[in-house]
Formats: C-alpha cells, structure tokens, sequence
C-alpha cells in the first residue's frame, strides 16, 4: 500500500496515455469521452506529452498518436514478452483442437494482464489486446489466480484491492468464494462482469496456470451463454484446459519465467 496519497495529476495523465495507447489515433472528444476527464485539461496534457517526446500531434486531422518513444516505457517488462512467447503456440492449438477462444493471463499488481489470447474471429472477436487488465474479483482468470496463491500473496492482494477496489467484498466472503474454487478445481466469471462486459452473452471458466507450488497465472476457456451451459463446460471442457494449463506451466518453466 502507496505511504502516501496519489497525485491526481499523474493519475490522470497517465490515464490519457493508457487511452491515447489504445485507441491510436485519438481526438481530444475521444479520450474525454473515455477518461471522463475535463477536455481544456487533456488538451494540456496531450501538450506536456508532446514536449516530452511521447505523443505528436497531426496538424490536418487534429488527432494526437503515441510516438516510439512510449516503447521505453516498457523496456523493463521483459516477462511480459517471454510469456507470450512460450504460451502462442499452445493456445492456438488448444484453440483449434477444442473450438473455443482462451486466454493465458499473469499478476499484474492488484489486476490479471492479458499475455495471449485465441480470441480472433467470429464473435470473440472484441477489444481485448494483449496488455488488457482484466479486474481480479471478477474475472474467470482473476479469481483462479487468487485461488492458487499462498497464504502470503493472497494476503498481500487482497491488502492492494481494499485499497483500489470500491465496495469490495468482505475478506471473510472472498476467502470462502476462494476455498470454493479450490474445491471446483475452477472458476466462473461473474454474471455482473458478464453484464457489463458482454452485456450477457459470454461468460468464461478458468483454471490457474502452476508448477510445483508456484502460480505462473491463469488460463480461461471463453463461451457463449446461449451455446454452452456451465454443466456442459465443466463436463467437456475442464479436463483439456486443466491439461492445457499443465502444458503452459511446463513451457514457462522451461523458459525460466
């Protein structure tokens, strides 16, 4: 936990930087429209990140796009790459073998970030780059992760989200809904989550992704509600992702993530 209050300007400004990544180009209506932030603000901040070298500015069209710079800002998350890496082969054949998208996510602070995703065509097909965080509670990927730490981080994560996450859970109902899952042998996305994401039409099971006691991450299988039950899922799906995560967890190994 941060020993001392956050300096909203940064807060924002990063903000600007994370939607200006993402939508590349943007206007200024755009990333208003996305941060909620004050737009005579943005624009001051889009002119700071000019003069530092991470943002330009297109004179014709009046949108503004990261520049190569912002690359710099990443050189130190190597274990981002090498996942990626290690993972891409084996879920595009999981992906082929078994019909259904999935996606290979690790920790990232109090979130779960996208390393690799199936999702490519049809109606998986959203916004869902790699880089992504996926919120921890209410995810799939998030829950099976907690479910699979120690005592230690799982203490540790559930510190962090008391202080980032609003109306968060009792510890007590989480540290149930968490024993559950470890029980299940998997985890479910939240129908809130599914509602506001997916507005209800896809929901996700996920399993964690460890080797000899130590959590690597999570893997998820991604389904339409109207198609697959949960039922269904469980019976003839959970079997192959559990061997998929097996098989991801051992490629990890062995490029000494």
């Amino acid at each position: 936990m941060a020993s001392y209050k956050p300096v909203e300007a940064v807060l924002r400004g990063l903000e600007v930087l994370r939607v200006l990544n993402r939508k590349n180009p943007a206007t200024v209506r755009t990333i208003h429209w996305e941060t909620g932030v004050d737009k005579s603000t943005i624009i001051r901040m889009l002119e700071t990140l000019i003069h530092a070298g991470y943002v330009a500015r297109d004179a014709v069209n009046g949108t503004y796009s990261v520049t190569g710079r912002v690359l710099q800002l990443s050189t130190g998350f190597s274990r981002y790459d090498t996942a990626s890496e290690a993972c891409a082969e084996i879920l595009a054949k999981f992906r082929e073998a078994q019909g259904w998208p999935s996606d290979f996510v690790i920790r990232d602070d109090d979130a779960m970030i996208l390393v690799q995703t199936s999702r490519s065509s049809g109606p998986f097909n959203f916004n869902r780059n790699s880089g992504f965080r996926a919120p921890m509670l209410a995810t799939s990927v998030g829950k099976a992760y907690l479910a699979s730490c120690g005592p230690e981080e799982t203490d540790a994560i559930l510190k962090r989200l008391t202080a980032t996450t609003p109306k968060m859970p009792s510890r007590q109902r989480i540290l149930k809904s968490l024993e559950e899952i470890r029980n299940a042998g998997y985890a479910l996305m939240d129908e809130g989550y599914s509602q506001r994401e997916y507005k209800g039409k896809i929901w996700a099971m996920a399993v964690p992704v460890q080797q000899d006691g130590h959590s690597y991450g999570a893997l998820n299988m991604m389904f339409l509600k109207q198609t697959v039950t949960h039922e269904a899922a469980v019976e003839t799906y959970l079997g192959p992702l559990q061997s998929a995560a097996a098989e991801i967890a051992d490629a990890l190994a062995k490029a000494g993530i």
